[in-house]
């Protein structure tokens, strides 16, 4: 077995993978110099070996005995020390930064001998006992699995008791008081005592920390931000200091930059007399950072300096918590921030403009998804609106729902396909799922570095904060603001940038990024938000190697996709031009027993689909249109063989003549399939029905020439569905190459396929031979791969496969690099080798997928196809692969 255990002073930042992230920056901060409570840190190597075995490793125990005695070496005191006791906190640290999710246990080592200790050595009885009080309420909840609401309703009666709402009011003999509560809590609800040895509290406050990995609201918060399942966390043990000593003492956060916009500043909240927790719970309203330069000049200067420093070091927004302890600075955490999206644009670029980064590497600091929340719709501000609150805009957005107080609530309704903003005094990590289902997150209590703007801003979800005008009584279900009652069920709107809270649903707009993309605003014209979008997306587009198409089956979705930038169209789906009025036609050519019959059909057929053509191949002129021949089973086009059955059984009934009823129900009989996805469609049914694909390609060739002859440069594609054998393309192939001719095409026109069927990944080199180029179908080819019906699976096992670890992410939103991924290179590989320049893309949904749209552009893919609204995040993704 590996080293386990590491001193802050042997690790770096670059150890975030064995040490987690907040370990690795401990180490860092320590090797920088800055004032940093001694510790150590207990690897991810040790936590992967509990989880996998079930048992902390034999060997981690001496380890930690050894430095345990460095630690007391260091601080000239002994955990369990009765008269000046060594205390420390136990911290979970993950690789990749999961706010709240984990847990934390303070002050351990405390107990019935050393907190009598704790309150003679530091003068204040009242610090001690809260101290004590704090240790056992954390390890009842967080070790021993007892509810918090146990020792929040103990709280609760000691002020109602005292005649107050403030903790602080709560004196010595209060708290010593509710530690005696506690400890007789603990015995009932667990049947064993509060454990008064200071290395057993460190021992099962670790086996905590590393179960807490698993722990529900853990494994949904890594599958919401895609985090792998398997890196574990580290624990950090730290020794302790506190803010809790008076009102010269005091704990807070900051950030070297607003996390909500990116603008430089003094940003961050400071609380007098607390311990960190408070900071992040919410639980009491914080001050702004600026207010310590008054509070407490020397501490603020000191900060600031740090705050520079840290920035210029790790070159990126910090997110830093510090403790005053009686006018001493200590650092106790430090991060690369979460942001908002606008925040991370404008960063990006600042960070370029002071000579920090280049532009290479402002581009990989942003994301498609963040670029995504950009686009999403805001308040107008011109409608007419009721204000209730304003509060602190903690992250970016505008929703509108009904209320709701509690998480379960949120679920419920949104799976109700109902809108709601959850509202509650805080969140806490348990609160997760709710946050999550809801449009948005309102709280009475905390700030910008409160749990719910934290989680928040990582989730892109809209927040305000801190409304401290609002009354929330979650138990009555009601919020009483300036006299009015607003009960569960009322409408609310909540602007997360202005902090403004609304009384109904607010009208929203285009946000400024979509009319940029759209064309109707200049990215000089003021805007900075728009102009940072701009120069990153310009840059992207400069360092991109794979092309950028759009999905479209029309000239309008074709003209807005153009102006987002789409460099073609890399799917045209022709059955969507069978349907509406039209549908009667294709029921005639479905119907007909009769080559004459059939022949009109599709005669009929083919003036429309040359117009659908003309219009989409001159909103994309001068840029390749890939066309995919009709593809679905013929039954999509008829009526259901159910609602049939029925109208012919009534008309049956009444002795009236069913007509054409029986006739359509007669084919649908004939048509029916056990299973029609891998039935009769695609290429099959060109081949099996006369004409239909010969129709549409004098359609699209006629449109062509037309073009051609009025000056106009028409690019289209022909593809060929569902080829599962070289046979079929060829003799696809050979149809096309007929019509083609005979409407007198005299230029080339591209003639290739969709590898949508795992045959045809394997047999690429084959089927090669007959194709111009291919589209990978990656959403049948999951299907067929992993023997998914879409629409089945999804609505009812996906969600457990989540649940359960199967999947990371849904397959149809992410592509599966091990199975699909691997059908995908297979087909690229061996479709080059026979032809090296053959031209390859994709047209799924994955292609607007940011995960993978860097897999596309690893396996050698030419470009890539998505919806209209996901070509800006397929561009800037496909700049920052380029830069992987």
């Amino acid at each position: 077995m590996p080293k386990l255990v590491y001193d802050f002073a042997e690790g770096n930042k670059a150890m975030k993978e064995l040490l987690g992230g907040k370990g690795a920056n401990l180490a860092e901060m320590t090797n920088l110099g800055l004032p940093v409570p001694p510790g150590f840190t207990i690897s991810t190597e040790a936590c992967k070996a509990y989880l996998s075995t079930g048992s902390v490793p034999a060997e981690l125990a001496d380890e930690i005995d050894h430095h345990v005695d460095v630690l007391q070496q260091k601080m000239g005191k002994k955990l369990g020390q009765a008269d000046d006791p060594l205390l420390v906190s136990v911290r979970s640290g993950a690789a990749v930064s999961m706010p709240g999710m984990m847990e934390t246990v303070l002050n351990v080592g405390l107990n019935d001998d050393s907190v009598n200790g704790l309150a003679h050595q530091s003068g204040d009885p009242r610090f001690a006992w809260d101290a004590y009080r704090r240790l056992i309420q954390m390890f009842g909840k967080t070790v021993l699995g007892m509810e918090g609401d146990v020792f929040e309703d103990a709280i609760e009666a000691a002020k109602q008791a005292k005649g107050t709402r403030n903790d602080l009011d709560l004196d010595a003999d209060d708290l010593k008081a509710l530690v005696e509560n506690f400890k007789q809590a603990v015995l009932d609800h667990t049947g064993r005592e509060f454990p008064q040895d200071p290395r057993t509290q460190m021992d099962l406050a670790i086996e905590a920390v590393f179960g807490s990995w698993n722990s529900e609201r853990a494994i949904l918060y890594r599958r919401q931000e895609r985090i792998a399942t398997d890196l574990g966390t580290a624990v950090n043990i730290c020794s302790m200091v506190f803010g809790n000593l008076g009102m010269d003492s005091g704990t807070g956060v900051c950030f070297t930059r607003d996390p909500s916009t990116g603008q430089p500043g003094v940003y961050g909240d400071y609380l007098q007399n607390a311990q960190g927790e408070d900071v992040v719970a919410g639980i009491r309203n914080t001050v702004p950072l600026a207010d310590l330069e008054q509070l407490d000049k020397t501490s603020y200067d000191e900060l600031m300096a740090i705050m520079a420093k840290l920035e210029g070091h790790y070159r990126d927004l910090c997110d830093i918590e510090f403790t005053v302890e009686r006018g001493k600075l200590w650092m106790l955490q430090t991060r690369v921030g979460k942001r908002t999206a606008a925040a991370a644009f404008r960063i990006a670029t600042s960070l370029i403009d002071e000579g920090v980064i280049d532009t290479d590497e402002a581009l990989k600091r942003v994301k498609g998804a963040q670029l995504a929340q950009l686009m999403f719709p805001r308040f107008d501000a011109d409608a007419e609106k009721e204000l209730i609150t304003k509060a602190i805009g903690a992250s970016p957005g505008a929703a509108s729902g009904k209320v709701v107080f509690t998480s379960a609530a949120a679920v419920e309704a949104a799976d109700k396909g109902e809108k709601v903003i959850l509202v509650r005094r805080e969140t806490n990590p348990d609160d997760l799922h709710g946050m999550i289902a809801a449009q948005g997150i309102l709280t009475s209590r905390g700030g910008k570095t409160s749990h719910a703007a934290v989680v928040a801003r990582g989730m892109g979800k809209t927040c305000v904060c801190g409304a401290e005008e609002l009354d929330v009584n979650v138990a009555q279900g009601t919020i009483t603001v300036n006299g009015a009652v607003l009960e569960a069920g009322a409408t609310i709107s909540i602007d997360g940038t202005t902090g403004e809270v609304f009384a109904g649903e607010v009208p929203v707009v285009a946000s400024p990024v979509v009319q940029y993309f759209e064309g109707s605003l200049d990215p000089e014209a003021g805007d900075d938000l728009v102009a940072s979008v701009h120069r990153l997306m310009t840059h992207a587009d400069e360092v991109r190697r794979l092309g950028v198409r759009t999905n479209a089956d029309t000239a309008d979705d074709a003209a807005r996709a153009r102006r987002f930038g789409a460099e073609g169209i890399g799917l045209c789906r022709t059955e969507h031009m069978f349907l509406g009025e039209r549908r009667e036609a294709v029921e005639r050519l479905i119907l007909a027993d009769q080559d004459g019959d059939r022949e009109a059909a599709l005669a009929e057929l083919e003036p429309l689909q040359r117009g659908d053509f003309l219009e989409l191949l001159t909103a994309m002129d001068g840029l390749p249109v890939t066309i995919r021949l009709i593809d679905p089973p013929l039954h999509e086009f008829l009526p259901s063989m159910e609602d049939l059955a029925v109208k012919v059984a009534l008309a049956n009934e009444r002795g009236e003549d069913p007509g054409r009823d029986a006739k359509l129900l007669v084919a649908v009989q004939r048509l029916h399939e056990q299973n029609p996805m891998l039935g009769l469609r695609g290429v099959r049914l060109g081949l099996i029905i006369p004409g239909l694909f010969a129709m549409q390609v004098r359609a699209i060739a006629s449109a062509a020439v037309e073009l051609k002859s009025q000056g106009k440069d028409p690019r289209p594609e022909i593809m060929i569905p569902l080829v599962g054998a070289m046979q079929e393309l060829h003799l696809a192939r050979d149809e096309v190459s007929r019509v083609l001719a005979e409407v007198g095409v005299e230029w080339s026109i591209p003639i290739g396929t969709m590898i949508e069927l795992p045959r045809a990944a394997v047999i690429a080199d084959q089927i090669a031979e007959a194709a111009d180029f291919f589209s990978f179908g990656t959403n049948d080819l999951t299907q067929t791969t992993w023997g998914f019906s879409r629409d089945d699976v999804e609505g009812s096992f996906f969600s457990r496969y989540l649940e359960k670890g199967i999947f990371a992410v849904s397959p149809f939103e992410s592509i599966d690099v091990e199975g699909v991924g691997a059908l995908v290179r297979t087909g690229v590989d061996r479709g080059r080798a026979t032809k090296p320049d053959l031209k390859v893309g994709v047209c799924g949904e994955h292609g607007g997928d940011p995960d993978s749209v860097h897999f596309f552009h690893q396996v050698g893919l030419d470009y890539v196809s998505c919806s209209p609204f996901r070509i800006p995040i397929a561009r800037l993704e496909a700049g920052r692969a380029a830069l992987d």
